[in-house]
């Protein structure tokens, strides 16, 4: 044993043994490991894959160690989660996954509620949460917007939602700065004349996706036409119905920003339809990074909404003591990256006249 040991030791560079390493060693999730190493009540696990961790945590001598918070909030190491929406949306799932997995960086625990957008649910969710004392409150929402979040006594960041007057911590997609980051990757590609099809009317993400397409376009001397944009309700319908709009114009675009992927896909069917193939004809850019974004043919290149990483945000920041004792509290905004696939080329005019008829 001692050999296999000191292998396994060579292997890892000398490093010390790591949750994952058991969990390789044992055939099971990171998560499993975590559940029997920290005998956690409720698991349903097998008395012979509890067996299988603990013999191979012992084999490479890995020692559990919960680390230390690095703020007690009155003693408290539990974080609520108050969401808008698991179950229907993934926005949310993701949010949560990120504030657990920070959460349990520093040594605290998350428990977690759905209200539904329901004021009155909310506020009961909020009351059953804290029934056991809490370090600090997340509350999430799936779209960007404006919130008047249920009164709260505790530390409490808003997740992808804000209060105008930044009476209370928030995290939020950089949206401005990926409407340009989208519009300016198909500019770099030599497009000049680029379409845009907004998100749904009024809201925030809409706007500032706009206003990044706007900017880019401007920085680069390119004229901003209205003719170019239009409105879309980030479903693939309107997608498709946009880019036939934009494609029986005199001009048509070479290249189309999509607010997001489900509107690329309709503008994908359009296209085909109209004999136009991506990118070869026409490039196409989304937004928002989901899964069907990587099935599409030609996968389709977008900007990914960083729900994951915003979670991990929020934990921080409660837990990092970020929060101001009063006052304005501090926004972080969280880039959105782009996600280069294969659906933007360099423009090929000529071969849009099939479009005008």
């Amino acid at each position: 044993m001692g050999d296999s040991r000191g292998r396994e030791a060579a292997e890892r560079g000398g490093r010390a043994p790591t949750m994952l390493d058991v969990a390789a060693a044992a055939g099971v999730s990171q998560t499993t490991v975590s559940l029997v190493l920290n005998d956690t009540v409720g698991a349903r696990l097998s008395h012979a894959t509890r067996a299988r961790v603990r013999e191979a945590a012992r084999a490479l001598g890995y020692t559990l160690a919960r680390p230390q918070p690095a703020t007690d909030h009155a003693g408290s190491t539990v974080i609520g989660f108050l969401a808008e929406e698991i179950s229907t949306d993934p926005w949310c799932a993701l949010q949560l996954e990120g504030v657990r997995q920070r959460a349990w960086e520093s040594g605290f625990t998350v428990v977690a509620g759905v209200g539904h957008g329901d004021p009155e649910l909310e506020a009961a969710t909020l009351a059953s949460l804290a029934r056991q004392p809490l370090a600090g409150l997340v509350y999430a929402t799936i779209v960007t917007r404006r919130v008047r979040p249920p009164a709260m006594r505790l530390p409490t960041v808003l997740l992808n939602c804000f209060v105008p007057d930044h009476g209370l911590a928030s995290v939020v997609p950089a949206e401005l700065l990926g409407g340009y980051a989208a519009t300016l990757h198909l500019i770099r590609a030599g497009h000049r004349r680029i379409g845009h099809i907004t998100g749904q009317a009024g809201l925030d993400p809409t706007r500032d996706r706009l206003r990044g397409y706007q900017r880019a376009l401007a920085e680069h001397d390119i004229l901003f036409e209205r003719e170019l944009v239009r409105p879309g309700n980030w479903e693939p319908p309107t997608g498709y119905a946009a880019t036939r709009a934009l494609m029986a114009l005199p001009h048509p675009p070479t290249a189309i920003f999509a607010a997001s992927d489900m509107m690329a896909m309709g503008a994908y069917e359009a296209l085909r339809e109209l004999g136009l193939g991506v990118p070869g004809d026409v490039s196409v850019v989304g937004y928002d990074d989901r899964e069907i974004a990587q099935f599409l043919r030609p996968g389709l290149t977008t900007l990914l909404l960083p729900h994951h990483e915003m979670g991990m945000q929020a934990a921080a920041a409660l837990i990092d003591g970020q929060l101001r004792p009063s006052g304005r509290q501090p926004q972080i905004k969280v880039e959105c990256p782009i996600v280069e696939r294969a659906s933007v080329a360099p423009p090929r005019v000529a071969a849009l006249a099939a479009a005008r008829r």
